[in-house]
């Protein structure tokens, strides 16, 4: 089915300013709250939030087969659930009605009251309803900068980190939406000093520039999903700050992988972009070699040139960016990913979401932490406002922003953000 949404020369009766993310030929999809306290799912152009349960119920969707009550839950999963052939279905259908050359809901103001809202009148939720939350460690620099800040001999890259998506098992009930403020969480930490653990609140509290892929229910429970076909169950993406705690961390990693330094908090953007809308942005992987054969794909266009920029803005208001990266930089695709995770038959269901891992470019300024900007604090970073960082402070709001970007159209998903307040006193 040809996707028609991503028509380049397609204009929107509604405005839509030059470098905004959420042109007509985006089309994301989210949850939100309308001022009339109603929870529904949408949509965004510009600057305005589509209520598409209400598009549904007045007729716009009709001709594609869906439930009556498809867009008025709380989340995405049941519409993520039906498949590929109806997210286009729909997207394209969005897409023509705000055409400017549709006049069917723009000369109907009945119609536009109840279905177009200012999108800061309303509260946007967290979009799905996650099962299940893996997070893989796909960025080479990444990994090669972690080995080297911890001098860590035969570590990932000499042994198995090219031949397979390492990753582990996170807690998708802590994943927020962006905006979610983060408490600076309590850990156990080693002391240089004494040579024994202390407890208190992190004092290497850390971001992680990551993006997430959201699936669809992709295969039964003992069938492994081919390589080739895996991109067929992903709906689409969003960003993720993975948070960290990089003391507690560093204690708890010996002999297992991270456990409460990392399932404290992790922030989503609101609007998942979908797979569809970023396609004339795909690029070829890194080159791979040794590849088993179950993950060795058809085709090495498997990629996509997202531009990943972080910010920080501290209390006084200052805003500072602290690094630009790019999603090209993964070493692993999202296919392979997928492939690697139901290889040994694990099921894979509608809203469960797969982290990336910190992607970090080659050069220092590219990397997605502060553990690498800062080399584990022995540098630190001067902000604008003259204040210096090697981990966050409380008061600090981190900004991740990503897009896509040619010389017709800029694909966007808005803002991540995660203000960091002090630790909660305990009893």
């Amino acid at each position: 089915m040809k996707i028609t949404a991503n028509n380049p020369n397609r204009k929107s009766w509604l405005p839509v300013l030059k470098g905004c993310d959420f042109p007509i030929q985006n089309i994301p999809f989210g949850v939100f709250i309308t001022k009339d306290d109603i929870i529904t799912i949408g949509t965004r152009i510009g600057e305005y939030a589509i209520d598409l349960g209400a598009f549904h119920q007045l007729g716009y969707f009709d001709g594609i087969p869906l439930t009556d009550d498809m867009f008025m839950q709380d989340s995405l999963n049941d519409f993520i659930a039906d498949g590929r052939k109806t997210w286009r279905l729909v997207r394209n259908r969005i897409a023509d009605v705000f055409d400017s050359t549709n006049n069917s809901l723009r000369d109907n103001k009945k119609h536009r009251d109840v279905i177009i809202f200012d999108v800061n009148e309303v509260e946007m939720l967290l979009p799905v309803d996650i099962g299940d939350f893996t997070d893989f460690f796909t960025s080479k620099h990444h990994a090669k900068n972690v080995a080297d800040i911890f001098n860590i001999k035969n570590g990932p890259l000499e042994n198995n980190w090219v031949h397979m998506p390492l990753g582990f098992n996170e807690r998708a009930s802590s994943v927020v939406v962006s905006g979610t403020k983060i408490k600076r969480p309590y850990g156990q930490t080693f002391s240089e000093e004494t040579q024994k653990p202390i407890f208190g609140p992190s004092q290497k509290l850390d971001m992680e520039v990551e993006t997430a892929f959201i699936t669809t229910a992709a295969n039964n429970f003992g069938e492994p999903i081919p390589v080739n076909e895996a991109e067929e169950y992903i709906f689409g993406m969003v960003l993720l700050n993975d948070w960290s705690t990089r003391d507690v961390q560093r204690w708890e990693s010996k002999p297992l992988g991270p456990f409460l330094s990392k399932s404290f908090a992790s922030s989503i953007s609101p609007w998942i972009v979908t797979l569809d809308a970023l396609e004339p942005w795909r690029c070829e992987t890194p080159n791979q070699e040794e590849l088993l054969p179950y993950l060795q794909p058809a085709n090495k266009k498997n990629s996509f040139d997202i531009n990943l920029n972080t910010f920080i803005e501290t209390e006084n208001g200052d805003l500072t960016q602290i690094s630009e990266s790019n999603f090209n930089n993964i070493y692993w695709s999202m296919s392979q990913q997928l492939a690697h995770q139901t290889i040994n038959g694990c099921n894979v269901r509608a809203g469960d979401l797969f982290g990336s891992g910190t992607i970090s470019g080659e050069n220092i300024e590219t990397s997605g932490s502060l553990l690498e900007l800062s080399w584990d604090g022995q540098k630190k970073l001067t902000l604008n406002d003259g204040s210096k960082r090697t981990f966050l402070n409380d008061g600090d709001n981190v900004i991740l922003r990503g897009y896509c970007e040619n010389e017709d159209v800029r694909i966007g998903f808005g803002k991540c953000t995660g203000k960091i307040v002090p630790s909660i006193k305990l009893k």
